[in-house]
């Protein structure tokens, strides 16, 4: 405090200190001036001002804690906020006023820009919703080709548009999470299989097959925003898995009590540089150059909705060795604490 008030002031005492000068300079001129009138001057001058300073320090200093202690307890109003900063000072009044007014138009300009949000946001969703009319059109459509070849090429774009949609809805929906949240217990093997089932015609495509095991447990989470997050771990997987190889999926429990659910590829892999910064918005890094489909939004979306679901996301790869996404659930968190009431 101390030093911002001399920091704010130095240009007063600059000033004295040159007055003092110029006195004494004057009094070297004019010898009709005894040394103890000289003496007398130099040590009274500074005092008074030492004083003036002093009083103005503990003056300003009062009203700057009375104001933060107001802001920390909020017990004044903005009306008797505003007393107290005219008190100050003039300046600080007209401060407070340009400040207010400066405030004021950044409120306005958020409130208008959350409501083009809103709106975009909103548009948006009835696009995708318009968008899965026809598009369970076409898969009853895909079901009476056939040629079955021609048919299992048709279905795996079709699954590649609906991820796509899929990916975009919950991207949109992300911000409004915990509103839309419905804690309940969940089967994990009921999830998988069903994820696992909606990639089948992927799978076919690339002769991928899984390896279940021990997914016999339950979580406490949101089965929507489960099957999302784990949905984002299998396409990855089967994205960027070799063909004819397997993808293992298994359970444990750490050494700290925490279910893990594991997913492991034998795909290209990660890179250690690109490791740390997979979970990054429209990052595609090293994969993304091998396969153009990568979008670089699936991690970082479902990194997002298991932070705020308590689960934590734990990658390991190697460079052409495959790589192994583990979702680690809480033991306690404020989910399973209201679902046990």
């Amino acid at each position: 405090m101390l030093r911002l008030f001399i920091r704010e002031r130095r240009a007063w005492m600059a000033l004295f200190v040159l007055l003092q000068l110029w006195m004494n300079l004057l009094f070297w001129l004019d010898p009709g001036f005894s040394a103890e009138s000289i003496r007398y001057v130099n040590i009274t001058n500074p005092f008074i001002f030492l004083v003036f300073l002093s009083l103005l320090y503990f003056r300003d200093a009062r009203k700057v804690k009375d104001i933060l202690a107001a802001m920390d307890r909020q017990g004044w109003s903005e009306k008797e906020l505003h007393s107290r900063v005219s008190q100050a000072s003039d300046y600080a009044s007209l401060y407070e006023d340009v400040l207010g007014d400066l405030l004021l138009q950044a409120e306005n300009e958020a409130n208008r820009l959350n409501v083009e949000f809103s709106e975009e946001n909103d548009r948006t969703l009835a696009w995708i919703h318009e968008v899965k009319t026809p598009m369970t059109a076409m898969k009853l459509l895909m079901e009476s080709v056939d040629d079955r070849k021609l048919r299992k090429k048709l279905e795996l774009e079709w699954i590649r548009i609906h991820l796509l949609l899929d990916q975009q809805l919950h991207m949109n929906r992300l911000p409004f999470m915990e509103g839309d949240n419905r804690m309940e217990r969940v089967s994990l093997k009921g999830i998988v299989n069903k994820e696992i089932k909606e990639l089948q015609a992927w799978c076919y495509e690339k002769d991928l097959g899984f390896e279940l095991e021990e997914l016999d447990q339950e979580v406490v989470g949101d089965q929507k925003w489960l099957s999302f997050i784990i949905r984002q771990l299998l396409s990855n997987a089967v994205k960027y898995s070799k063909p004819g190889t397997e993808i293992r999926i298994w359970t444990s429990v750490a050494q700290s009590g925490h279910l893990c659910l594991h997913v492991r590829d034998e795909g290209i892999g990660i890179s250690p540089a690109d490791l740390p910064r997979i979970y990054r918005k429209s990052f595609t890094g090293t994969t993304g150059r091998v396969s153009s489909a990568s979008t670089g939004m699936g991690l970082y979306l479902a990194k997002d909705a298991a932070d705020k679901l308590g689960i934590r996301i734990i990658a390991e790869s190697k460079v052409n060795s495959g790589a192994t996404f583990t979702l680690q659930f809480p033991l306690v968190n404020e989910y399973t604490t209201i679902y046990g009431r």
